[in-house]
């Protein structure tokens, strides 16, 4: 096989998606559309990938790195003249060129390398991707000869009834002979009404110069949709989102409810998992086998290990380990790390915060900055109280710990290895290992005091 190389076309500024984001800049699951285009280049090992940015270049520049090279088109006089900008990257080389659209987000490898395989198999100069539409109004279509070769393609609005009969389409997208390639493209005129430079003119300039040009039809059309507004963003969501999850139950994953259920691009899932509804896995996410996620459970770039069960509850930037429940309704905040076989429950709230194994929060508790030890319970109610309204400060609650419901525990402080706090306390000193802490006032009862205090009458 030839070497790879890849033309992204990515200047277009997008107004019909009425946004500030830059168009191709857009999330589809997860990433933005552009960011899918160059990721299935790089699985396919595509040697040189040029971007040609315009408008928005540095936030496409930062969103994809220095992995592709850029090139920026000033003016938008078309998508030859687009092309023409990548000149000084890969006019020199040999192999193949793809040229594809940041916009068009769903093209998958299989596809690619279909379309790659058949061109280089037919050593053609120029292989242009088409579809078979059911109403191809207003495409160009594709005119082949009785070889199938293509002879022309001809725009909806100069074909005649026969050519509009046909029902395959130019997609936008094609492999090129890179060299062929820019001789072609240095002929290309924008004799037209736009007054552009158009790629399609390649194909009839390499036609009219006896080189062998073909066509390959995408299996399924609805991968080479471009996405031009929210409508068609949404589309595009939809389609991605079923792939998606079609790719992960092939994989052994349960999802009771595909069309309520929410994955987001480059999320890993471990066979035997099962999905409930309204489960939302948000890109970095990554969950091991066994494992029972949802209802309404959200994860974003979270590890959770085999044999854990998360209901009703968000997740950010936190680790999870084997065997452990979480929820319902819990909120587990960025650097928390929970420990095998612990119980994180209702109204509890984690931040940058280590559990051990096997301890318990079982409700109604915020733990922050705070380093809990194994086996420890923590009672209802429990707060680290850890800001004293410029610093953060650590709690640390030693192994078989006990703290009692409704305890404040004042940062900096530790609680020993199995010791007890009692309901109520107030703590703020170290408490020793195996002591019994107990920091609330003595209980004092006055008999009768209570007939002394005003009362509504009972008519009121």
């Amino acid at each position: 096989m030839s070497k790879i190389h890849a033309v992204v076309l990515a200047a277009g500024q997008g107004t019909r998606m009425k946004s500030k984001l830059y168009k191709v800049l857009h999330p589809v699951c997860g990433k933005p559309m552009v960011q899918h285009v160059v990721d299935t280049l790089a699985s396919m090992r595509v040697e040189d990938v040029v971007v040609v940015v315009g408008h928005g270049a540095d936030t496409v520049q930062a969103t994809l790195g220095e992995r592709v090279a850029y090139a920026l088109q000033k003016e938008q006089l078309g998508t030859a003249h687009a092309v023409q900008q990548a000149a000084s990257f890969l006019q020199a080389k040999e192999g193949t060129t793809f040229i594809l659209y940041g916009d068009v987000p769903l093209l998958s490898e299989e596809t690619l390398t279909a379309l790659l395989h058949f061109h280089e198999d037919q050593k053609a100069a120029a292989t242009v991707l088409t579809a078979v539409l059911p109403d191809p109004t207003g495409y160009g279509r594709i005119v082949r000869n009785d070889s199938g070769e293509v002879m022309e393609i001809v725009e909806h609005k100069d074909a005649s009834d026969e050519v509009r009969a046909i029902k395959e389409i130019n997609t936008g997208i094609y492999c090129f002979d890179n060299q062929k390639l820019w001789n072609a493209l240095v002929q290309v005129k924008n004799d037209n009404v736009q007054g552009e430079y158009y790629v399609t003119d390649c194909i009839g300039i390499l036609r009219q110069a006896g080189e062998k040009v073909v066509a390959f039809e995408a299996a399924d059309p609805d991968e080479t949709m471009g996405v031009n507004d929210r409508a068609q963003l949404s589309e595009a969501e939809a389609y991605m989102r079923k792939r998606i999850a079609v790719r992960h139950m092939k994989n052994g994953v349960s999802i009771i409810d595909p069309l309520s259920t929410y994955i987001e691009a480059d999320v890993t899932i471990g066979s035997d998992t099962i999905l409930q509804p309204g489960t939302y896995l948000r890109r970095g996410t990554t969950i091991g086998s066994d494992c029972v996620i949802g209802p309404q459970a959200d994860l974003s770039n979270t590890k959770v290990a085999d044999g854990v069960t998360i209901s009703y509850s968000v997740l950010v930037d936190a680790k999870v380990d084997e065997q452990a429940t979480v929820g319902p309704f819990a909120y587990v905040r960025p650097g928390t790390e929970i420990g095998p076989q612990t119980k994180i429950g209702d109204f509890v709230e984690l931040k940058n915060a280590k559990i051990g194994k096997g301890t318990k929060i079982p409700h109604l508790s915020y733990v922050g900055d705070a380093e809990i030890g194994e086996g420890v319970n923590i009672g209802c109610g429990t707060i680290t109280v850890n800001y004293d309204g410029a610093v953060k400060h650590k709690t640390v609650v030693q192994d078989g710990s006990f703290i009692g419901c409704n305890t404040n525990l004042v940062a900096p402080v530790t609680v020993g290895k199995n010791a007890y706090v009692a309901a109520g306390s107030t703590i703020n000193q170290d408490v020793p290992d195996d002591a019994l802490a107990i920091a609330r006032e003595r209980q004092v009862n006055k008999p009768g005091y209570a007939n002394k205090l005003p009362r509504k009458s009972k008519k009121e």
